[in-house]
């Protein structure tokens, strides 16, 4: 593999591409540690470890994620990617509901930059009102749940300042879509995958520095080696796939024999990838959001039932309701973004059929059937990876900073294997061998 790398930087366009893309990826870090104008950010870092201790599982915990931190710090980049994550998630939902998405989607290349523009748009406004929201919660001091004063934080709360750094939020997202579209066209791997591949990582170290001071040696090592297990079945199972043989029939156009070769169709078990948790992180934390803008109040029997089972994280019916959100939209995202119908009509119009299954209506039905065989077991995997952290904080009373388990480790690994098949392609076209032999 060391060789591989020393290959990789050999050659120039390759090199030029990974050098652009460390580059932009040092830049996207460095505005997660820039605070807002009016914030204080040294005075949040001398309490952040009690307040995420208290914070684990609350309202902010996903969107700190996305940040890298930048979020609890009040950082020029606070916001992530979530927010065109959102957007995204958003705009493929309405394109199975909404007749005109759908016409641009089939229109191929220029039709996909509208839907793309039309992404920066909802990005931008769920930038603005995120941000909104996030300053109004960190004026009143729901954000840190009380735990740090705002004075020490926001010392100056006048309208001009909140609007300044409600700007500078919703500014910080456009330049972070914009970093991942550059990283895209000339870098290498997806750049809004990467963007979020760097915000979890970022983490990593210190959470594992958290760990080795709480755990004794030999309990921070059996962690060390189940981790490394863990990380050896995420691969095993994002690689895993399902895949349906597929016959093209020779046809003759004008005097050329066109067809005969046979391909496959690639179904992957974890067809729906993070987007099921984050769907079910999201959902679950608007009714804890809904606590923290209607306040404690002892006489709301509402808000002592989220109280009592929504707010720790760690609550049997708070996990079991994230496991069944978890499946149920791994099979709903699923059945969105792969119409077997649509599939089986085009290999009908090519010349293709599953050999053994007739064209048309059969081979949708096939291919619907298998696919539900896959998701099954893939979903049930994902909401055992995404409560892990879950449990060991139940179970152990280890803190948030569990390295090991949900939506970091799916993330870490699923976009660290597409960027390195990216760079094996780069390689492989100039007869090198690639990472992974």
């Amino acid at each position: 593999m060391l060789g591989a790398f020393i290959r990789a930087f050999r050659t120039p366009d390759l090199r030029n591409k990974l050098l652009f893309t460390l580059f932009i990826l040092t830049v996207f870090r460095l505005g997660a540690v820039i605070p807002a104008p009016g914030i204080n950010s040294a005075a949040i870092r001398e309490q952040l470890e009690a307040v995420q201790a208290q914070d684990s599982t609350g309202v902010f915990t996903l969107l700190n994620l996305f940040s890298g931190g930048a979020l609890f710090q009040l950082a020029v980049f606070a916001l992530g990617i979530m927010p065109y994550i959102t957007a995204s998630i958003i705009i493929n939902l309405l394109t199975v509901v909404v007749p005109r998405l759908e016409a641009l989607k089939k229109e191929g290349q220029s039709g996909q930059g509208k839907i793309t523009q039309y992404t920066r748009y909802l990005t931008l406004l769920l930038a603005v009102l995120q941000s909104s929201s996030i300053v109004a919660m960190a004026r009143t001091g729901q954000l840190f749940q009380g735990q740090i004063p705002v004075s020490t934080y926001m010392p100056n709360q006048d309208p001009l300042t909140l609007v300044t750094i409600v700007i500078t939020m919703s500014a910080g997202t456009a330049l972070i879509m914009w970093f991942g579209e550059l990283i895209t066209e000339r870098g290498v791997g997806n750049g809004m995958s990467l963007l979020i591949f760097t915000t979890v990582v970022a983490g990593f170290p210190s959470a594992m520095t958290t760990m080795f001071q709480e755990q004794e040696a030999w309990v921070f090592g059996i962690i060390c080696v189940a981790g490394l297990f863990l990380i050896a079945g995420v691969v095993f199972i994002e690689q895993a796939q399902r895949r349906i043989p597929v016959q093209y029939a020779k046809r003759m156009v004008g005097r050329r024999m066109y067809g005969g070769s046979s391909t496959y169709i690639p179904l992957k078990v974890n067809q729906a990838g993070i987007i099921p948790v984050i769907f079910a992180s999201s959902l679950l934390y608007l009714p804890q959001l809904a606590i923290g803008l209607m306040g404690q109040d002892a006489d709301n029997p509402v808000a002592n039932f989220i109280n009592s089972y929504f707010i720790s994280g760690t609550h049997p019916i708070y996990m079991a309701t994230f496991f069944f959100l978890i499946i149920g939209f791994a099979f709903f995202y699923v059945a969105i973004t792969f119409n077997p119908a649509e599939v089986a009509d085009n290999m009908k119009k090519y010349g293709g059929f599953i050999p053994g299954i007739r064209p048309g209506r059969p081979t949708a039905e096939y291919l619907d059937y298998v696919l539900t065989r896959l998701t099954t077991p893939g979903s049930l995997y994902l909401g055992l990876i995404a409560l892990l952290p879950m449990v060991a904080l139940g179970a152990s009373g280890a803190t948030q900073n569990f390295p090991f388990g949900g939506t970091s480790i799916l993330i870490m690994v699923g976009v660290g294997l597409d960027t390195v098949k990216q760079i094996e392609s780069h390689l492989q076209q100039r007869n090198y061998e690639g990472f992974l032999r």
